[in-house]
């Protein structure tokens, strides 16, 4: 077990669920009504029945399936709840949160209840707006299982739900107590779901350090065979950072803001296209970087090697759309630009009327822009519609 914590986040890194309620005790430590001591006179392991009167996991179809049975046997709990959502995207809604709502009250969870998050982005980000919600907020425990999840979704607080097109228009800055990353876990994704992951890795070594992209590209095919030390590496590597980050910017004032590298291009792809979130925000790296490139802000080689690292983990850079019959190509294409950059320009990170951007500018490096014209942001997302 190991530990990455800074005074907003608790992170524990492990290759099982072994130390789960060894983590229970460490972060419940400086609770003034828990007071256990054994027979040496030494502060014993806490259960979680110590801490918490009801324990409800809410995951999904999948995940329940090959994790939850193990995370289950090792918290040892008197009495554990369970709600399984549809697995995808379309679980973070305001149907679903209603409904957990309502289990939630039928199964009498209280102020003193807690609610584990065990799955991807989708289950984390429902199961913490749900915690921070519920009562005005009880405490919540992400576990995620997806590489996306380790690595970024679940560590930093965020939580939210989707409304129509606008993704996690609805959400919170709600800190869980803590988030146990199984590394293990990620022996259990279908490969597809592995390689999504990759998009999320591959942004930090953009945004934040560059010599880990040339360990990428040196290690692709252990880490996409999931040798077991590589993928502890990079997933303390992406964790490391992103604790870095929110450890400075929780709310997302200034540099938290870089972690949004190909998210604000990608969400518009994503919801239209019905594509991967890690696959969308692959495609919206390649824009970013696309956009600097005309802007004459990074190199033509420093672009070259970022599809190199992404056609190693056969990550997609273009996106397609399905034609109607009764539509030309053309206009088909033209439309849906127009839509992406409709949805961009409502995205939640926007202000004073302008498409906040983050593009590459240096090695490693990464900013906000927000004056870049329309018609520039239109013909990059043309450019990178291959319909």
């Amino acid at each position: 077990m190991e530990k990455i914590i800074n005074s907003i986040c608790n992170v524990v890194i492990d290759n099982s669920y072994k130390s789960f309620n060894e983590s229970i005790t460490i972060f419940n430590k400086d609770k003034n009504d828990i007071k256990i001591i054994n027979s040496n006179n030494n502060e014993a392991k806490l259960n979680i029945n110590d801490v918490y009167d009801e324990v409800l996991i809410i995951t999904d179809e999948n995940v329940y399936n090959h994790q939850v049975e193990d995370l289950i046997n090792s918290i040892k709990a008197r009495t554990i709840y369970e709600y399984i959502v549809p697995a995808g995207e379309n679980s973070k809604c305001l149907e679903v949160y209603e409904k957990i709502l309502n289990y939630c009250i039928r199964i009498n969870l209280s102020r003193k209840s807690v609610i584990i998050a065990v799955g991807g982005g989708v289950v984390g980000d429902l199961g913490g707006y749900i915690a921070s919600t519920y009562m005005r907020g009880i405490d919540v425990i992400q576990v995620p299982t997806s590489l996306l999840a380790q690595v970024d979704s679940s560590i930093g607080g965020k939580t939210g739900i989707n409304l129509g097109k606008l993704k996690n228009i609805i959400g919170t800055f709600y800190q869980p107590k803590f988030t146990y990353i199984n590394v293990n876990s990620l022996k259990t994704l279908p490969q597809d779901e592995f390689i999504s992951g990759m998009a999320e890795v591959i942004k930090y070594s953009v945004i934040y350090d560059y010599e880990f992209l040339d360990y990428l590209i040196e290690n692709s095919e252990a880490i996409l065979n999931r040798d077991n030390k590589c993928l502890y590496y990079i997933v303390k590597k992406c964790a490391s950072i992103k604790v870095n980050i929110v450890g400075k910017d929780e709310k997302e004032g200034s540099l938290r803001k870089i972690l949004n590298f190909g998210h604000t291009f990608g969400h518009g792809v994503e919801k239209l296209c019905k594509i991967s979130h890690g696959d969308a925000v692959s495609i919206g790296m390649n824009m970013a970087f696309k956009l600097s490139i005309s802007e004459k802000l990074i190199s033509q080689n420093y672009y070259d090697k970022f599809i190199t690292v992404s056609k190693a983990y056969g990550l997609p850079l273009e996106f397609a759309s399905s034609l109607k019959e009764e539509d030309s190509k053309f206009e088909n294409k033209e439309r849906l630009a127009k839509e992406v950059l409709s949805i961009m320009k409502n995205d939640k990170k926007n202000s004073f009327g302008k498409i906040n951007l983050i593009l590459p500018v240096e090695l490693g490096e990464v900013k906000v822009i927000n004056n870049i014209d329309e018609s520039k942001i239109l013909n990059i997302i043309r450019e990178c519609n291959n319909a």
